[in-house]
């Protein structure tokens, strides 16, 4: 039973992600019928921590309330720090114990220093899924999810996942209708669905760097629209098909139909920011013919249908008045 809930805030702690927490467990919301928890922050050695926007927040203690803990979270933390050993001894011995352990978007650096996430699946902000990846090896990190749970081990991805993997916990402990409370009370979503891959950055497609086929990869990128094979690209190229294929992946790193799958999905996903077009035409002009391709190629990459995408990421100067 999740009881006792112990937030360890190291320096410079993320403002935002330290208030998810205490906005999920630290309020007391008891008089209305929900759940309370002993919720304390703790720092190091009990002195206060400064906040990444350069304020102090003073903990309720030192971290001695970790070792009792029910549940120890840590906020986003940089990446790059080095954990105090302390820190570390506390989760590695909360974790042998069978303690949950949360993290919020980089406080997953925080438990990969503990060893955490050695052999467990886990996640972090799409910016720094790579980074944890390599930092790690032995940890299976999934870069498209807001949450994951892993035995007792929860990470979640940037920022506001922290409040889907928080609904989350409190889903397990306390049943659907007590998260679906919480959420309306926090206006939120119980379950948002759909991966951060909707939220990693879209470039502007442009051909990359390739030394025998930029001419055709170039002019590629201005007919995206057109149904393409990979004959009719190799015979641009002046190679037979088999040669321009391996030629290909040589120097892109992956075949043709999923370089052009993923140019045209970057270009759907522009149209769909940045026009009023129907899904239909928006599927024709990115080249997938028609909306059920799009829709079927869109959802796999992104995480998203195009109508749930243009929902969230549409130009608001476009909308209706």
């Amino acid at each position: 039973m999740l009881r006792n809930v112990a937030v360890i805030a190291l320096d410079p702690v993320a403002a935002f992600e330290l208030g998810v927490l205490c906005e999920v467990f630290g309020t007391d919301r008891t008089a209305d019928g929900f759940p309370g928890y002993r919720f304390t922050v703790c720092s190091v050695d009990g002195a206060p921590v400064r906040s990444a926007s350069g304020f102090q927040v003073t903990p309720h203690a030192d971290l001695a309330p970790v070792e009792e803990a029910d549940l120890v979270a840590v906020p986003a933390y940089h990446s790059s720090a080095e954990v105090p050993p302390r820190v570390l001894d506390a989760l590695r011995r909360a974790a042998a114990r069978g303690t949950r352990v949360l993290s919020v978007c980089s406080g997953a650096f925080v438990l990969g220093q503990a060893g955490l996430l050695d052999g467990r699946e886990c996640t972090t902000h799409w910016r720094h899924v790579d980074e944890l990846q390599r930092r790690h090896p032995l940890a299976r990190v999934r870069g498209n999810s807001l949450y994951v749970a892993d035995g007792p081990l929860l990470t979640s991805a940037g920022t506001t996942a922290g409040i889907d993997a928080c609904l989350h916990l409190v889903r397990q402990e306390h049943g659907s209708a007590v998260a679906t409370r919480l959420a309306r009370r926090m206006v939120m979503p119980p379950h948002r669905d759909g991966g951060q891959a909707q939220y990693v950055e879209a470039p502007i497609p442009q051909a990359p760097e390739a030394a025998t086929l930029e001419p055709v990869l170039s002019w590629l990128m201005g007919h995206l629209d057109r149904p393409l094979t990979v004959d009719e690209l190799a015979a641009r190229a002046g190679m037979a098909s088999r040669t321009f294929a391996r030629r290909f992946r040589a120097e892109t790193g992956t075949t043709p139909h999923d370089w052009l799958t993923n140019q045209r999905v970057l270009l759907a996903r522009r149209l769909l920011e940045e026009t009023r077009l129907p899904v239909e035409t928006v599927a024709e002009q990115a080249g997938f013919g028609d909306g059920a391709a799009l829709r079927h190629h869109f959802t796999r990459r992104v995480g998203a249908t195009p109508a749930a995408y243009r929902a969230t990421f549409r130009d608001r100067a476009l909308l209706p008045g």
